[in-house]
């Protein structure tokens, strides 16, 4: 016989990941009435946000060796910082192609941004030869390459066929480009172009789309930051979280059973087995897949094993002045092609006899394969010298004072950066999320993988209010205890 309980009626809940996407449900399942702990295996909160400061003090440079931006149109992180009174510490977000002093690698050798729609369009022709096209779309075409290349893996840009671009072109062609020009006629506005004409994205191809829309994100000129740090949102939300946040607690197993869920949780050399009522993951699948796992039905089992994540590098410099700034750049990035790819010149807000941070390198996908594995020493000067190509000054005794680098690929606690669906046509991508999401028993499942905004914090949080009302709404059923319960408390 079924036997429901009121909505309202108080849960006890266990959070596995205290990333921001499992302290913002700890303190959404609060807010809703129910008893919450909160378990992280590794020794910090806030998951891939990350803040690195290389000094003490408020006005210390720092650098996001995480999540660093944040759109202006992802409301649920924008509410998260209304609510914690963040709102005065949001600045702008300079990326790519922002200052036009930066540099682009061409096939001619790096430029200017300023300078390069020459060597940026003949690039274009040489993917897409044979066919003709009005000179305002071949530059619309060269523009958008170029911002694809800077962001996208290697063997992602190949698997972009230029039959691909082509059919983007041909959409392109028939409308005039010209009035997204600007003053000198050798940029194009590709935000306002696409936000002018919709239809354009929607290629009817899938990967195509996902992957314009993630283009066009990055470079944004919405985009923003906030200024002392991202784990300011970690910090405030965990604040906020009345519930024990335990570090330490590495779930090793988990059994999804009738009456709630069964966790291995590993202290020191001993593995202790506990019942749980309700359990929500938000670990990366990544990580999950290194579990234990029963009780699940194949196809949660299947998405997540073959979910992809990919890698992501980041190596970063205590400079003992911007240099940059002497070079004509006051912001944003560049790319730089090789190992390094995107070079980020990041704002001094603090007292300048601080020094300056730089990301000097920020590198995705395959692209970071065997770059990680290095020794962490060896990576530092690998980067130093490779970006010391196109910034010399880098080179000259004392200006680098420290450096650190984070390669998500390798780290324990993720596996990866970010869950992506690039390759997936849109009707794969979203039954993807959709079983990702989809709960088993009393297990329910958060972050950004589980979400229609993967690798955003927007993603992370959406999910976490998503699972929030559906523990929220659960209905128990009653039923024999779980078969293994009588194991709770044993050790291995």
């Amino acid at each position: 016989m079924d036997d429901t309980v009121n909505r309202g009626e108080s849960k006890k809940v266990t959070v596995i990941g205290a990333g921001i996407s499992g302290l913002v449900a700890a303190r959404e399942l609060e807010r809703r009435g129910h008893r919450v702990e909160v378990l992280e295996g590794s020794g910090r909160i806030g998951g891939r946000i990350l803040t690195h400061r290389f000094a003490s003090g408020p006005g210390a440079p720092l650098v996001e060796l995480g999540a660093m931006r944040i759109p202006g149109d992802h409301l649920y992180t924008m509410h998260c910082i209304t609510e914690l009174g963040l709102v005065d510490r949001l600045r702008d977000f300079r990326s790519l192609f922002t200052d036009g002093g930066a540099y682009y690698a061409t096939g001619a050798g790096p430029v200017r941004i300023r300078d390069a729609a020459e060597a940026l369009v003949a690039d274009f022709r040489r993917a897409v030869p044979g066919r003709r096209y009005a000179d305002g779309s071949v530059l619309l075409g060269a523009w958008l390459m170029a911002a694809g290349h800077a962001i996208a893996p290697a063997y992602f840009r190949a698997d972009l066929r230029a039959d691909l671009w082509l059919d983007l072109l041909d959409a392109v062609d028939r409308i005039d480009v010209s009035p997204f020009f600007d003053d000198a006629g050798r940029r194009v506005d590709l935000h306002a172009f696409f936000a002018a004409h919709p239809e354009v994205k929607m290629t009817g191809n899938g990967r195509l789309d996902r992957f314009l829309d993630d283009v066009l994100s990055e470079t944004s000129p919405e985009l923003v930051r906030l200024e002392g740090g991202m784990d300011q949102l970690v910090h405030g939300v965990h604040g906020q979280v009345r519930g024990q946040v335990r570090c330490g607690q590495e779930v090793v197993g988990l059994t999804v059973c009738e009456q709630g869920v069964l966790l291995d949780i590993r202290h020191g050399d001993h593995i202790r087995t506990r019942h749980c009522d309700y359990v929500l993951c938000t670990v990366p699948f990544s990580s999950l897949r290194r579990m234990r796992l029963a009780g699940l039905s194949a196809a949660k089992s299947a998405v997540i094993r073959d979910m992809t994540y990919w890698a992501a590098t980041k190596v970063a410099f205590h400079c003992r002045e911007p240099f940059w700034e002497q070079d004509g750049i006051s912001g944003g990035a560049s790319f730089c092609g090789g190992r390094v790819q995107q070079t980020y010149y990041l704002p001094v807000e603090g007292d300048p006899a601080d020094g300056a941070a730089l990301l000097a390198s920020y590198t995705i996908g395959a692209d970071t394969a065997g770059f990680d594995a290095l020794p962490t020493s060896v990576r530092h000067a690998a980067v130093l010298q490779e970006l010391g190509g196109i910034h010399p000054e880098l080179l000259r005794p004392g200006m680098v004072l420290d450096a650190v680098s984070m390669p998500w690929g390798r780290y324990r606690w993720s596996e990866g950066a970010a869950s992506v669906r690039w390759g997936l046509d849109t009707a794969a991508a979203e039954r993807e999320r959709r079983l990702a999401a989809e709960p088993e028993g009393r297990l329910f499942f958060a972050g950004e993988h589980c979400s229609s905004t993967p690798a955003w914090i927007e993603g992370a949080i959406a999910s976490a209010v998503r699972a929030a009302d559906e523990i929220d709404a659960h209905t128990v059923r009653r039923g024999a205890p779980c078969a293994a319960r009588r194991m709770e408390g044993a050790s291995r």
